[in-house]
């Protein structure tokens, strides 16, 4: 599977490593909210099914996923969050893409403006990166919480028409067409295999390498974006 970039495995553990469950709580609701909007019934939204299992998969409460569908759906106030995906050059020519869901676009635009100039990077305008980066579907199976042999759980995939999967320590990393993410996460779970997550992702098949310096900073100039808190997801084409 090439051109995964390990950097959205690796950032998840560290997040519940240290425990920084508000934050990942309201980026889950923020991506709830915006799912709900094509619908409140997860049964015929896909979009908000794949939204919830993720949020369960992190163990938010039950309160706090209704309130975000409520929210999403107008049945209760909140913020009209806007999806946004800026372009940027990282370290070493390496590119990056930075998914925002915001209700704010000038103080998003200014804080991941301001993280990039202060760590090595720049903003750049849309289409710059973005053409060497492929969207598909990805689902993570930890094979830890399953009780399931690794051999059933591979034949589980193969069976539900995946792409691609790749074993990377304790996890499993699935790779589908991105139009069949829910049908293949939805064959694996009624196969009665525990998902961790599934989304939609962009990867690169042309990684970037890095000395061991950059590789440093531009893992610090990533975890400074992804802190911010209008910013959901990062994808870039760096070999860590």
């Amino acid at each position: 599977m090439s051109g995964h970039s390990k950097w959205a495995t690796t950032k998840r553990k560290k997040e519940a490593t240290d425990n920084k469950r508000g934050k990942i709580f309201s980026k889950l609701s923020k991506v709830i909210s915006v799912a709900a909007r094509s619908g409140s019934d997860p049964s015929s939204n896909p979009s908000l099914r794949v939204a919830i299992d993720n949020a369960k998969s992190a163990s938010m409460p039950k309160e706090n996923i209704e309130r975000a569908i409520q929210k999403g759906s107008g049945s209760e106030d909140g913020a009209n969050y806007e999806e946004i995906i800026y372009e940027a050059f990282g370290l070493g020519g390496s590119a990056i893409l930075i998914e925002c869901l915001t209700d704010n676009k000038n103080r998003a635009l200014t804080d991941v403006k301001t993280v990039l100039k202060k760590m090595g990077g720049s903003l750049v305008s849309a289409g710059s990166v973005s053409y060497q980066f492929d969207k598909q579907g990805e689902i993570i199976i930890s094979t830890d919480k399953n009780e399931k042999s690794l051999d059933r759980i591979e034949e589980a995939i193969i069976e539900s028409g995946a792409g691609d999967y790749e074993i990377i320590e304790d996890e499993i990393i699935v790779i589908t067409d991105y139009r069949d993410l829910h049908s293949v996460s939805k064959k694996l779970s009624d196969d009665g295999i525990k998902i961790s997550s599934a989304e939609l992702s962009y990867n690169s098949s042309n990684t970037v390498n890095l000395e061991h310096g950059d590789k440093i900073k531009a893992e610090n100039l990533l975890e400074a974006l992804e802190d911010l808190d209008d910013v959901n997801k990062l994808y870039t084409n760096i070999n860590f």
